[in-house]
Order: structure tokens, then sequence, then C-alpha cells
């Protein structure tokens, strides 16, 4: 019988993480408040608890070899929810001398010189943490505490930061609501600007890169970015989610910065990507050679990715 793990967090990406380790073997329990999880495999154990509380996430982290934090509060409650949940799952890892690994994103480095991350200077893993949004600050500060416990010799820990999701009930700026619509060969309407290049991870490949993240020691004590496809407009993307739905060209139009305030008042999501509005206005890429190089991974290809997005959305 393998290690044991634990998982923390039961949406597409901490199911998928699930799913392979026991595929390696390892005995895996998935937390999550209301105790969800994959149907499959069987073998995994779905356990219900809150992650900020940290008696129950340090209880539950007895004998784990590997604690991987794929939590996903609310959007606009990020402020409030996650320091409480970093601190309680970190805790659990020193507690319990498990290694930490967290799923994170770009939101961390704020938004870049004028243009964006372009091709000539991308983010990378030493781009500075100097994002001024809530938000991004907090992310950042989820790392910084963890970080600070590493080097303090206190527990051993590693980032995984992905970019926006593309992938099967993936939820981001092209998620299932954007490839539903494509699907139906309806127009759809987008943040930011429709032509600027843009870096997608594919949740698999997410999962992947945890999963390598938390099982070779030379990962420890930094952060890796998710191994992903060259960068591509959201125009371009939904482009080929089209053929591959076989419904020919779907009109893109862009949500105005003005209409995305209006909207904001009365739909709190709206709200809170104002924040991120950056991304998408400016170039936004992501270069991913050192987890490539280090650990041997590859994004899948771009035409398998499509192909997975479009099958599986439901009409």
């Amino acid at each position: 019988m393998g290690e044991s793990v634990l998982v923390v967090g039961a949406g597409v990406i901490g199911s998928r993480v699930a799913g392979m380790l026991t595929e390696r073997g390892n005995r895996v329990s998935v937390v999550s408040r209301g105790g969800s999880g994959p149907a499959e495999p069987l073998a995994v154990t779905r356990v219900a608890a809150d992650a900020a509380d940290a008696e129950a996430m340090a209880r539950l982290a007895e004998g784990a070899s590997v604690i991987y934090n794929c939590v996903n509060p609310p959007y606009h409650r990020w402020p409030a929810d996650w320091p409480p949940i970093a601190a309680s799952v970190l805790g659990a890892a020193e507690r319990s001398g498990a290694v930490l690994v967290t799923l994170s994103n770009l939101y961390g480095y704020g938004p870049g010189g004028p243009g964006g991350y372009d091709e000539a200077h991308p983010m990378t893993e030493a781009t500075p943490l100097a994002a001024t949004g809530p938000k991004g600050r907090i992310r950042a500060r989820v790392w910084q505490d963890a970080l600070a416990a590493h080097q303090a010799g206190r527990v051993r820990v590693a980032e995984v930061r992905a970019a926006d999701f593309v992938g099967p009930g993936a939820q981001s700026a092209l998620g299932e609501r954007i490839v539903r619509r494509v699907r139906q060969g309806k127009g759809v309407s987008v943040l930011g600007r429709a032509d600027r290049p843009h870096t997608w991870s594919f949740t698999d490949d997410v999962a992947r890169t945890l999963v390598a993240v938390g099982t070779d020691p030379r990962a420890w004590g930094r952060a890796w970015h998710v191994p992903s496809n060259e960068p591509l407009s959201q125009r371009q993307v939904i482009d080929d989610f089209a053929r591959a739905a076989g419904v020919g060209h779907v009109r893109v139009s862009e949500i105005p910065s003005v209409a995305l305030r209006g909207m904001g008042l009365a739909w709190p999501l709206m709200r809170e990507l104002r924040e991120t509005e950056y991304q998408f206005r400016d170039d936004f890429i992501m270069d991913s050679s050192a987890a490539q190089a280090s650990f041997g991974l590859k994004p899948a290809p771009w035409e398998e990715i499509v192909a997975v997005t479009v099958g599986s959305a439901s009409r």
C-alpha cells in the first residue's frame, strides 16, 4: 500500500490530483466542507471538514506524506477566507511533517510594466510579487508565510502557479460558460481585449505538476509554473473551440470597462473582476520552462486540449 496523502479541496483540480495519486498506489483522502469529491476512483476517501479548522486539519493530516492545498474560496471572499485556511493547512503540515504543496495563480505578480507581460518580458518564478489589489496581495502573502516557515526549517513547502484554466469543468474566463455558448454557435463576450496574447493552463497539466512537485525533493522551497502551451488570444482560443465544435465562426465581443463597472454594482463577481481586468487588457504571458526542464513535464498538445474541452462541455 502506498503512502497516505491529503488533498484539501474537491474541485476540478483537487479531484484530478486525487485520481492521479490513487493510480500511483497512494491512499488518498479528499477534504471539503460538504464531503464531496470524485465519485471515481472508489479508493478515494471523502471527508467533510472546514479547511480553516486548524484542529480538524491537524487531525486529518496525521500520517500524511504530502498535503495538497487545492482550496478555492468564493472569489469575493478571498481576503477574509484565505488567511485562516492557509494558516490552518500550513499548521497541519508543520505538526504532521507532511510536505505542503499549494495550488496558486499569477495574481501575486500584479500588472507588470506598460503593456503587461509580453514575449520579451514574461512572468517567471523570479518575477517580484508586486500585486497592488487585495486578491493579488493575499495570494502573495499565503506563499510568503509558507516560504518563511520553510526557510525556518519548520516545514517543507512548494507552490504551483497556474495561468487561467482551460479544460473540462474549468471555471475561468474561457471556461464552461463560454464553451457551452460556442458549441451552440452563439456569440460570446470576453473581458478586456480579445486579441492580446494570454497563457492558458490545462487542468490536467495543473494536476500533473502538483503531483510531481509533491513527490520530488528538488521542488521544495520554491514556486513553479505549470507547463503550458504557447500563448493565444481569447479570440484564437474561441475560434479553435468553434472549429472543434463544427459550428464555424462565432462572434466575439469585448465587455467595455465602463460596462464591467456597471455590472459590478449588482453582480459581486463582476465587481471583483475589475481588479484583474489588466490580465486580459494587456499581454499576459507566463514562462513555464523551469518546471519543464526540471521534471521533464510537457504541456498536453493544444489540439487535444481543445478536443477534450469542447467534447466534455454540456450543451
